[in-house]
C-alpha cells in the first residue's frame, strides 16, 4: 500500500486521472509544509532577535577593582616593530614617529568598513593589540558601550586599537584605551546616509513593513511622524543615525539647546572627524596627524552597493531627508566647517598633490590585484571566502575577484585589501559565533 503523509494514495489512482491527482496532492502538501515551516522559522527568528536585542541593551553594572590604563603597549624598537610606535608627540631631526593608539568610532553606512580594513592592516603591520567585541562583530550595538563587552578585557589590560561598531560611551571607552589615544570618526551627508540606511536596514525594521507603495522611502518621508516611533524595534536606524551612534539622543528637536551642547562634547573628544565625501583628503589629514606612511592609506572600496540600487534623491526628497534628520545635518555642517579649516592649515596645494598621489597608487594597485580592474556583483565573486555580508532580502553589496597570477610581492596585500570585515575579523581571531549563526540562519530561509 502506498502511504503519503499518512494517507492511502491508492484511492486516488484509477479515478480517471491515473497518478496525476496523486502528484498534484503531493506538490500541494509539500508547498503547505514549506510555507508552515518557513512561517514558524521566521516567527522563531523574530522572537529570538527580540530577546537578543533586549539582552544586548541591558547595562552591565560591574565594578571590579580598577587598575590604571597603561600608557601604551605598542611594540618598541627591537620587538619586530617597523618603527617606534607611541602616541607621544615626538620630533627628532624632523623624523616623524607613527602613532598607533587609536579609537575609531565606526558609524553606519559611512565607508567605515573601508577604513576598518586600513586599521586591520596597520595593526598587523605593527603587531598591535585590538580591543575586539566578543561573540559578534559589534559591541552589542545598539546598547551603549560597556568595557566588559571587550573580548578578554580585564582592568589594566592594554589595547591599542578599538574600531568595531558601538554606541559611543566616552567614559567606558577611556577605561579600555591608553590615555593619549587618538580619537577619530567619519560622517556622511545625512540625506545620502538616510537613503543608504533605509535601503540596507529596512527589511529588518518592522515599522517599514507596512509602508504602502513601491517607493517606501519616499512615502515615509512624505509624513515620517505617521510611521516612525522611537520605541519601535530598530527604529533608530531611520532618524539621526550619526547622532545616535555617537551616543546622543537622536529624538531631540534639532533646535533643542542640548543638541549644540552634545556637538560641543563630540568636538572636544574627537581629534579628527573625517568626511565620506572627501575620503582621500580625510586620510591625508589622518596621515599627517599620526605620522603614517602613504602605504598605510591604500584602499579599495568595501561594502559598497551596486549603483543600480542607489536611489538618486530629487531636490524635494533631499530636503525632506535633511529636515527629518535635522540633528545629523547640524552635526555634519559643524564638522564640515572644521574639516576645511584643517585642510587650509595643511595647505590646499599640498593636499591636492597628496590626494593625486594616493589615487594614482590605488589605481596602480587595482590593476595589479583585481581581475578586470573593478568590483563585481555578489553573484560574480568566484571565491566564497571573499563574499561580503549582504542586507536582508537581497545581494546588492559588491566585492572583488583576485587576479590568478598576482606578483608574489603583492599577493598578501592584494588578498588582505579585499577581505570583507567578517572574514578579516575571523582571521584576526575574533569570536564571532553569534554573527556566524545568524548568517547560517539567513541562508536557510533565503534571506
Amino acid at each position: 500500500m502506498d502511504v503519503l503523509f499518512g494517507q492511502n494514495t491508492s484511492q486516488y489512482a484509477g479515478r480517471g486521472g491515473g497518478l496525476f491527482p496523486v502528484i498534484m496532492l503531493q506538490k500541494q502538501q509539500r508547498r503547505w509544509w514549506r510555507r508552515r515551516v518557513k512561517r514558524v522559522t521566521v516567527g522563531f527568528l523574530l522572537i529570538s532577535a527580540t530577546l537578543l536585542y533586549a539582552l544586548s541593551t541591558l547595562q552591565i553594572n560591574f565594578n571590579p577593582t580598577e587598575l590604571p590604563v597603561p600608557l601604551s603597549c605598542a611594540p618598541q624598537p627591537g620587538q619586530n616593530s617597523a618603527k617606534l610606535t607611541t602616541n607621544s608627540s615626538q620630533q627628532d631631526n624632523n623624523i616623524c614617529v607613527p602613532k598607533v593608539d587609536i579609537m575609531f568610532m565606526k558609524t553606519h553606512k559611512t565607508a567605515s568598513s573601508t577604513f576598518l580594513n586600513i586599521l586591520f592592516r596597520l595593526g598587523e603591520k605593527h603587531k598591535l593589540k585590538f580591543a575586539f567585541p566578543n561573540s559578534r562583530n559589534d559591541f552589542f550595538y545598539p546598547s551603549t558601550f560597556q568595557r566588559m563587552y571587550v573580548q578578554g578585557f580585564q582592568s589594566g589590560t592594554c589595547f591599542n586599537i578599538m574600531c568595531n561598531h558601538m554606541r559611543f560611551n566616552a567614559s567606558e571607552v577611556a577605561k579600555v584605551l591608553p590615555r593619549d589615544t587618538f580619537y577619530t570618526t567619519i560622517l556622511r551627508d545625512p540625506a545620502d546616509l538616510f537613503e543608504s540606511s533605509f535601503h540596507y536596514f529596512s527589511h529588518g525594521i518592522p515599522l517599514t513593513w507596512w509602508i504602502p507603495g513601491e517607493h517606501k522611502m519616499a512615502e515615509f518621508l512624505r509624513d515620517p511622524k505617521h510611521y516612525f516611533s522611537p520605541d519601535r524595534f530598530s527604529s533608530f536606524y531611520l532618524k539621526n543615525l550619526l547622532f545616535f551612534d555617537l551616543g546622543q539622543d537622536n529624538t531631540l528637536d534639532a533646535d533643542d539647546p542640548r543638541v549644540e551642547g552634545s556637538i560641543k562634547v563630540i568636538a572636544e573628544r574627537f581629534h579628527l572627524v573625517m568626511l565620506v565625501e572627501h575620503f582621500e583628503e580625510s586620510l591625508i589629514l589622518l596621515k599627517d596627524a599620526l605620522c603614517w606612511e602613504m602605504d598605510d592609506l591604500l584602499f579599495f572600496k568595501l561594502n559598497s552597493r551596486m549603483k543600480s540600487t542607489v536611489l538618486k534623491l530629487t531636490p524635494e526628497l533631499r530636503a525632506k531627508a535633511l529636515q527629518w534628520n535635522g540633528i545629523d545635518w547640524k552635526l555634519y555642517k559643524h564638522f564640515n566647517l572644521t574639516f576645511w579649516e584643517k585642510v587650509e592649515a595643511y595647505g590646499r596645494k599640498r593636499m591636492a598633490e597628496d590626494v593625486a598621489e594616493l589615487r594614482r597608487r590605488n589605481v596602480e594597485l587595482m590593476e595589479i590585484c583585481i581581475e578586470g580592474g573593478h568590483s563585481v556583483k555578489a553573484g560574480s565573486i568566484h571565491e566564497a571566502a571573499m563574499q561580503p555580508w549582504q542586507p536582508i532580502g537581497e545581494k546588492s553589496i559588491e566585492g572583488y575577484n583576485l587576479k590568478k597570477n598576482v606578483d608574489k610581492a603583492y599577493q598578501e596585500l592584494c588578498r588582505k585589501i579585499i577581505t570583507p570585515e567578517i572574514q578579516y575579523l575571523t582571521d584576526l581571531g575574533v569570536n564571532l559565533w553569534l554573527t556566524k549563526l545568524w548568517g547560517h540562519v539567513r541562508k536557510i530561509i533565503n534571506w
